[in-house]
C-alpha cells in the first residue's frame, strides 16, 4: 500500500495541477472518482497488465461518458496506461481529493462516536472544529459501540480521543506506571 501511495503521488499532483490550472477541479475530482470506481473492479484490474489490450483501449475502459478522447483527462489517463500504472487511479483519486481539500481551505475530518450523532451535535462539531483549525469542515462519521461514549475525531495529522475506552485505557496506564 504504501508503495503504491508513492507511485501515485506524482500523477497526483500532476493531475491536480492541470485541474486547477484550468480552473476544472471539480470535473477531474468527478472524472478521477469513475476512472478509480472503473479501475477498482476486478474485471478490470487485470487488464492493466495484460499486454494484448492497448493503452487507447484503457484510456476509453476509463473515460467518463460523453468526455472525448483528446481531452485533457484523457490524454492523463493514456499517460498512466502507457506506464501501466491503471491500477493506481484508486490512489491517485484520493490524493487528488486530499490536495483540492487544501487548495479549498477544507478539512476532512473522521470522527467516530458510540452512538450516531444528531445533526444539531455534527453541527456543532464542525463549528468548534472550525473555530479550531479555521477551516471548512467536512465531516464524515461512523459509530462504535466498543468506544462506549465519547467521541474520537480523526484530522489525518492529529487524533483526539475523548472516547470512554480512551479514558479508560489513560487511567489504566497511569494507575500501573
Amino acid at each position: 500500500m504504501a508503495q503504491a501511495i508513492t507511485l501515485a503521488r506524482p500523477y497526483a499532483r500532476a493531475a491536480f495541477e492541470l485541474a486547477d490550472a484550468s480552473g476544472a477541479l471539480a470535473a477531474w475530482s468527478q472524472a478521477l472518482t469513475f476512472a478509480a470506481a472503473v479501475a477498482k473492479d476486478p474485471r478490470v484490474a487485470g487488464l492493466g497488465n495484460d499486454p494484448r489490450v492497448l493503452a487507447s483501449q484503457l484510456v476509453a475502459l476509463h473515460l467518463p461518458q460523453g468526455m472525448g478522447s483528446d481531452a485533457p483527462f484523457a490524454m492523463f489517463l493514456g499517460e498512466l496506461a502507457e506506464h501501466r500504472r491503471m491500477a493506481l487511479l484508486p490512489e491517485v483519486a484520493d490524493l487528488f481529493e486530499t490536495y483540492k481539500r487544501e487548495s479549498e481551505s477544507q478539512l476532512l475530518v473522521k470522527v467516530t462516536s458510540a452512538m450516531a450523532l444528531d445533526v444539531a451535535q455534527a453541527e456543532q462539531l464542525k463549528t468548534s472544529l472550525k473555530r479550531r483549525f479555521k477551516r471548512e469542515i467536512e465531516l464524515e462519521t461512523q459509530v462504535d459501540a466498543s468506544l462506549l461514549g465519547g467521541v474520537v475525531i480523526d484530522t489525518g495529522s492529529e487524533v483526539i480521543d475523548g472516547s470512554v475506552r480512551g479514558r479508560l485505557a489513560r487511567l489504566s496506564s497511569a494507575l500501573t506506571a
